[in-house]
């Protein structure tokens, strides 16, 4: 049996898999608002709280997108992907059964380290079965992924949540990972060169170097290696400062809306999923226009590096725009999302150009251990800003996307300047 358009069916399953992934992060912060005194918690210290719970999370996150990385390089994204989904799964499940913060917090370490799994697992695959002209569309459908998950995940969990409770709710949730093993271990037989079902043309035309892609004779660096290239630092320096402005959006927006516009759970439901719809499309138009360049003859990073800056520039835009309406907003909620909007949209139009460097720079034994420490240094850059968050917002929300809009512009010129043209092979 040959199957058409194989690679196709595979991002789309990555894609899917990164959706579930953001339902079940995204749980405890938008249920969290409406949960805290449950837990004893007061409401003074709410947001201080979330942020313990979230540091716990991303420690794990920064530990588990390097050792995971490197798991995928070794194993695999076949089995890799499976490691991943099937932790991820049993850790959100045992959500329903904390009894405190301790527990709560043991269990969102877990999350932590196996959901990360599957950023160096999807840049890894998307090299393995993409050549350079499609890789920032293939990058654009699964971080639209993580937006869709976003878009998803606020009204089935409001609605789960007024239906059976929060436990319950992670016990569902956990669910869908374990279902999603099924079509990936069925449709992913093996990597391209091998795969059963790939037709011969699609095989060339992924393959356009077959002896190189899966030759055993690769180096494959160690972590201290790779930090000696100065096109790693760029890689880290770049999403240490880029990737906490996502997550500011995703741990905190149900908290600003509930504090800045009194929003119910309801409400919550009703309005997260627009930001997060924008952008989903802002990913996928990122991957479209880089891809289009590259077609047309530029080189495949300066194309990324275009795509990069029309998304640090969507995003500043995005976050002045709050910065100067923010007192006016409380009685604009449209306003305040169209803006919100923006920003996600041009995040989403530059990361999966940014995180497809990697694939661009590395050979395939090293794609995801590069891009589990780019995701590192992602998650050490968001811990530091989770911190702040409960400082910064005391009284106003305003030094909140200040924080914001400065951290584009240094990312910018992280990509700008730190970057050499020296490819590794």
């Amino acid at each position: 049996m040959k199957v058409r358009g194989l690679r196709w069916f595979i991002i789309g399953l990555i894609g899917l898999a990164t959706v579930i992934n953001y339902i079940d992060r995204s749980a405890i912060n938008i249920m969290w608002p409406y949960i805290y005194k449950e837990f004893g918690i007061a409401d003074v210290d709410n947001k201080s709280t979330l942020a313990l719970i979230t540091t716990f999370f991303m420690i794990a996150y920064a530990i588990g997108q390097t050792a995971m990385g490197k798991i995928m390089d070794s194993i695999g994204t076949r089995l890799g992907m499976v490691f991943s989904i099937s932790l991820w799964s049993i850790s959100i499940a045992l959500h329903a059964l904390a009894r405190g913060l301790a527990s709560f917090n043991i269990f969102r370490f877990m999350l932590g380290f196996s959901e990360a799994g599957n950023w160096p697992g999807a840049t890894k695959s998307n090299a393995e079965w993409f050549p350079a002209k499609e890789r920032a569309i293939a990058q654009g459908i699964f971080g639209a992924g993580a937006s869709l998950g976003s878009v998803v995940a606020a009204p089935i969990i409001a609605a789960l949540f007024l239906a059976f409770g929060w436990k319950l709710t992670f016990a569902c949730i956990a669910l869908l990972g374990v279902l999603w093993i099924i079509p990936w271990l069925i449709i992913n037989k093996n990597t391209p060169d091998k795969h059963p079902w790939i037709t011969e043309e699609e095989q060339t035309h992924i393959l356009t170097k077959p002896a190189e892609a899966f030759a055993n004779t690769e180096v494959a660096y160690t972590w201290k290696q790779l930090l000696a290239f100065r096109n790693t630092w760029g890689i880290i320096l770049s999403r240490f400062f880029i990737d906490p402005v996502w997550w500011l959006f995703v741990t905190w927006l149900p908290t600003f809306l509930k504090e800045q516009f009194l929003f119910d759970i309801k409400q919550i439901g009703a309005f997260t999923w627009v930001p997060y719809l924008f952008a989903a499309i802002g990913g996928l138009l990122g991957g479209f226009y880089s891809s289009r360049l590259i077609r047309n003859g530029k080189d495949p990073v300066k194309a990324r590096k275009l795509a990069i800056a029309i998304g640090c520039a969507l995003m500043l835009a995005g976050l002045t725009g709050i910065v100067i309406y923010l007192d006016s907003l409380k009685d604009n909620p449209t306003l305040a999302m169209g803006l919100i909007s923006t920003t996600l949209f041009g995040f989403q139009f530059l990361i999966n150009n940014l995180q497809t460097l990697p694939s661009d720079y590395y050979s395939g034994k090293n794609v995801g251990t590069v891009s589990g420490m780019g995701g590192t240094a992602a998650v050490l850059g968001t811990l530091l800003t989770t911190w702040m968050v409960p400082v910064l917002t005391k009284t106003s929300y305003t030094s909140f996307f200040v924080l914001g809009a400065l951290l584009v512009p240094i990312s910018w010129l992280c990509i700008q300047f730190i970057y050499s043209k020296k490819t590794l092979n």
